[in-house]
C-alpha cells in the first residue's frame, strides 16, 4: 500500500529518481511499448485491407477518456479502473483480430453468436495444409496468444495509468489539447489514409457493432425459420417435376474459388476468358452449346458446404446455425427433386474424408468420398486428388453402366482450392485409372503455399485446369443426353481478388439437346461459357425455383 501510494504522488513532490541509469532507461521503454500496445488497440483499423502504417496515425477518443478518467476517478480505485479497462480492452483487440482474420479470409466481421463452429473448418484446413503438427500448434498458440493479450493489455492500462497520475498536469493539459484536435478532426472529417479518419472510435465501434450483431444473430434463427416455411414446390407431384430433364444425366459441378474476379479482373482475365472463349469454341465443334450467368454467393473465401445448401435449398444459407436448421428439415432440395422424378442421385465429394450425416438430408442413393473414390496417386495440398480422377470416376462408377436409370451427380471439383500450392495437369483420360499416372505430379500433403508474388498467378493456373478439364470431359464423354452445370461456390479471399471484390460467381449450363437450353432462353444469359458483364445476376438461394420452373412439366 505504501508502495502504491508513492507511485501515485505527483511528480513535483517527489525526490529525484535514485535508481541506475540502465533501470531508468529499461523503465522508460516498457512505458513506450505498452503506449504503443495500447495505442494499437484503439485505433487498428478491423479490416484487413486497411491494415496499413497511415492507419496508426490517428487520435483515439477512448485514449482521451481514458485519461480523464484515470485522473479523476479516486486513488483506491484507480489500479482496479486501470486493470478493468484494459482487460476489456484486450478483449476487444482480441475480437478485432478476429474480425481482420475473418475479413482477410471469408470477407465479413467474426460472428460472436454464429461463428464458433466455423472455427473447426478453420483448424481443419490447417491441419489439411500443414499437417496435424501444424494444426495442434495453431490451436495452443491462438489460446495462448489470447490470454497473454488480455493478461498484457491489462499491465500496460495500469502502467500508463501510474505514468499519468504521477505527470498528471501534463496529461491533463495533453487530453485537453487532444480531445480538442479530435472535435475538429472528426468535424472535418479528415483522413491521412481513405476511409479510416484521424478522429478514431475504433474501439467504441467495434463494441457497439458486435453488441449490435448479436442480437440481429439471436434473432436469425426465427428468420429462417420463416423463410424455410415458404417452398412452393413442395407439395408438387413427382411426375411434374423436372420433366424437362426426363432421361439426361445431368452433373452439378461446384468449382471451387471460381468467382467473378478471375473473369473479370485484368490480372487473371486475359488468360482465364482465353480458356472460356477456347472451351466454347470447342464445344460447338463437339455440337455443344452453352449459356452462362452469374449468381451471389452467400459466402466468399469460405464455407463452400454453405453455398453449396444455398444453391441446392432455394434457401440463403450464409452461417452454420442456418446450415445445421436446413440438414434437420424435410426441405426439397435439386437433388430430391431428381430423385423424386426416377433419376439416380450421387455425390462425389473427394474433400470429404470422414462421416457425412448431412448426405442423407440431401437424399444421395450412393455418395463417393476420399475414402471410396479409389484414389491411388499423390496428394495435391488441400485437394486430396485431381478434378479429372473425379470426373473419371463418376464416367468409370455411374455412366458407364448399362440399363440404368439417368444420373443426377453433384461433385465438388477442389483442385482450385487454396492454398493453391500444387496443381496437376491432364492426361489422355483412358490412362486416368486408379490416379497412380499423377505420381511425380503432387508436392505432397504438407506443400509449401507460394510466395505472395506468386500465389495470384497459381490461383489462375487452378481455375485454367479445372476449366479446361471440364470441357475436355464433355468432350471426351458427353452425349445427346448429357447436361453439364458448373458454378463457383465462391469468390476466392481478398489476397487474390484485392479489396471490394463482389460476390458474384459464373454458372453455366452446357448441353447438346437444343431443347435443353431452349427453356433457359428467357433467362438473358449469355451464348457461350463466359458470362457477359451485364449478364443478369441472381441470388444463388433464387437457382432452384428457377431452374424447376424453367424444366417443371
Amino acid at each position: 500500500m505504501e508502495r502504491e501510494t508513492q507511485e501515485e504522488v505527483p511528480a513535483g513532490a517527489r525526490k529525484a529518481d535514485a535508481r541506475p541509469r540502465w533501470r531508468r532507461v529499461a523503465g522508460r521503454t516498457v512505458t513506450v511499448a505498452a503506449f504503443l500496445f495500447v495505442l494499437a488497440a484503439l485505433v487498428a483499423p478491423a479490416e484487413f485491407a486497411r491494415l496499413t502504417p497511415g492507419a496508426f496515425v490517428r487520435i483515439p477518443v477512448e485514449g482521451v477518456l481514458g485519461v480523464a478518467l484515470i485522473l479523476v476517478v479516486p486513488a483506491r480505485a484507480r489500479r482496479y479502473v486501470a486493470l478493468t479497462a484494459g482487460a476489456v480492452l484486450g478483449l476487444l483487440f482480441v475480437l478485432k483480430v478476429m474480425d481482420i482474420g475473418f475479413d482477410a479470409v471469408l470477407v465479413r466481421p467474426f460472428d460472436l453468436v454464429l461463428d464458433w463452429p466455423m472455427l473447426a473448418p478453420g483448424v481443419e484446413f490447417v491441419k489439411e495444409s500443414a499437417g496435424s503438427a501444424g494444426a495442434i500448434g495453431a490451436v495452443v498458440g491462438a489460446a495462448v496468444l489470447t490470454v497473454g493479450v488480455i493478461v498484457l493489455m491489462a499491465l500496460s492500462t495500469l502502467r500508463l495509468s501510474r505514468v499519468v497520475v504521477r505527470h498528471d498536469r501534463p496529461a491533463a493539459w495533453g487530453a485537453g489539447v487532444l480531445g480538442a484536435i479530435w472535435v475538429l478532426c472528426a468535424a472535418l472529417g479528415a483522413q491521412f489514409v481513405h476511409g479510416v479518419p484521424v478522429a478514431s472510435r475504433s474501439a467504441a465501434v467495434l463494441a457497439y457493432d458486435h453488441a449490435r450483431q448479436v442480437r440481429t444473430s439471436l434473432n436469425d434463427k426465427k428468420e429462417f425459420a420463416k423463410a424455410a416455411a415458404v417452398d412452393k414446390f413442395r407439395n408438387t407431384p413427382d411426375d411434374k417435376l423436372l420433366t424437362g430433364l426426363r432421361g439426361k444425366d445431368v452433373t452439378l459441378a461446384f468449382v471451387e474459388s471460381y468467382g467473378r474476379s478471375a473473369v473479370e479482373s485484368p490480372e487473371y482475365a486475359g488468360q482465364v476468358d482465353a480458356v472460356l472463349d477456347q472451351g466454347s469454341r470447342q464445344l460447338r465443334e463437339s455440337g455443344f452449346a452453352a449459356r452462362s450467368g452469374w449468381l451471389t454467393s452467400s459466402t466468399a473465401g469460405g464455407g463452400s458446404w454453405l453455398a453449396h445448401a444455398t444453391l441446392l435449398s432455394g434457401l440463403w444459407i450464409n452461417n452454420q446455425q442456418r446450415y445445421r436448421t436446413l440438414v434437420h428439415s424435410d426441405r426439397l432440395t435439386l437433388n430430391g427433386a431428381f430423385h423424386r422424378a426416377d433419376a439416380r442421385t450421387v455425390a462425389l465429394m473427394p474433400a470429404i474424408t470422414r462421416a457425412w450425416p448431412e448426405a442423407s438430408f440431401y437424399g444421395y442413393d450412393k455418395v463417393y468420398d476420399d475414402r471410396t473414390l479409389g484414389y491411388r496417386g499423390p496428394r495435391f495440398s488441400f485437394a486430396t486428388m485431381p478434378d479429372q480422377y473425379t470426373l473419371s470416376t463418376l464416367q468409370r462408377t455411374e455412366l458407364d453402366k448399362k440399363d440404368r436409370a439417368p444420373v443426377m451427380a453433384e461433385t465438388a471439383l477442389v483442385s482450385s482450392h487454396a492454398p493453391w500450392a500444387s496443381i496437376p495437369s491432364l492426361v489422355p483420360w483412358n490412362q486416368v485409372g486408379d490416379g497412380s499416372v499423377f505420381n511425380g505430379m503432387g508436392k505432397g500433403y504438407n506443400a509449401p503455399w507460394p510466395g505472395p508474388g506468386q500465389i495470384r498467378t497459381e490461383y489462375r493456373k487452378s481455375i485454367e485446369y479445372t476449366l479446361n478439364t471440364l470441357v475436355s470431359y464433355m468432350r471426351t464423354y458427353g452425349d445427346d443426353d448429357s447436361v453439364l452445370i458448373f458454378l463457383g461456390d465462391h469468390q476466392p479471399a481478398p489476397l487474390i481478388t484485392g479489396p471490394g471484390a463482389s460476390r458474384d460467381v459464373p454458372i453455366t449450363i452446357v448441353a447438346k439437346d437444343k431443347a435443353v437450353l431452349d427453356r433457359i432462353s428467357g433467362w438473358g444469359w449469355q451464348d457461350g461459357l463466359r458470362p457477359g458483364k451485364n449478364t443478369p445476376v441472381w441470388p444463388m438461394s433464387a437457382f432452384r425455383d428457377r431452374f424447376l420452373t424453367a424444366f417443371g412439366g
